[in-house]
């Protein structure tokens, strides 16, 4: 899919940190802030990584850099089983990545921010952080925990030129999905494009527009928050969801 770049955007002498940045949204996040003219420090477990880091443990993120105008919390992972299958060890795991790290690292830049009179922080939530599905209990309750960070650091920061918003994107067409999708056609002998169509139809079951969204349709709102146009919003959940929550 080709994408079209619509917001004008000016990040020349900004420093962006993306967490999760060496693949899908986080990816798109940082190429999209870079090609504004920003400095981009990409965080990540894997070693193509600017700065690797394990933000499970809170030393790793205490080290990361504190100068920082644009954060952008994406780091995450997700792990399905009945709560009372569902190991706390794991459950805990998910919290640190998913809430504990986004706190420490915002309480880290937000002097700076302060300083300059000028930050963003872009949460990448999830349309599960408006909503619960079943079987989801550790993703589900770390992404409302990350919704109410988001809106206690926009109070917070609102006197000082810094905004906090949360995006709530539904499934993204990201390389976890195209894996998941090829392990099934190889699974079951079948064409990739069959296997497409049965997870999409799974997966898109509860929205309205039927079809995946793009890692660049998620780093393009990122972008936009970051635009003055945008000075005025902080504090909101904005959902890219194909109209699931409509519902």
């Amino acid at each position: 899919m080709t994408t079209t770049r619509v917001v004008a955007l000016d990040l020349t002498g900004r420093t962006a940190m993306v967490t999760g940045g060496a693949s899908g949204i986080g990816r798109a996040c940082a190429e999209r802030l870079a090609e504004a003219g920003a400095e981009v420090l990409v965080v990540d477990i894997d070693e193509a990584a600017d700065l690797v880091a394990d933000l499970a443990d809170p030393d790793a993120v205490e080290a990361l850099p504190a100068n920082v105008d644009v954060l952008v919390n994406n780091a995450g992972l997700q792990f399905v089983a009945p709560l009372p299958d569902f190991s706390p060890e794991r459950f805990v795991h998910i919290q640190k990545v998913m809430v504990e790290a986004p706190f420490r690292l915002a309480r880290r830049v937000l002097p700076h921010m302060y300083d300059r009179g000028w930050g963003r922080i872009v949460n990448i939530s999830s349309v599960h952080g408006l909503i619960a599905s079943p079987y989801k209990s550790a993703y589900v309750t770390a992404k409302h925990g990350l919704e109410g960070l988001s809106k206690t650091i926009a109070l917070e920061g609102a006197g000082h030129g810094v905004t906090s918003n949360c995006v709530n994107p539904a499934f993204v067409r990201t390389p976890l999905v195209d894996k998941q999708i090829a392990d099934q056609a190889a699974a079951h002998g079948i064409p990739e494009a069959e296997v497409v169509e049965v997870v999409e139809k799974i997966m898109l079951a509860r929205t309205a527009i039927k079809r995946l969204i793009t890692p660049e349709e998620v780093a393009e709102l990122v972008a936009y928050l970051c635009t003055p146009a945008a000075d005025l919003i902080t504090g909101a959940s904005i959902a890219l969801d194909g109209g699931w929550t409509a519902h």
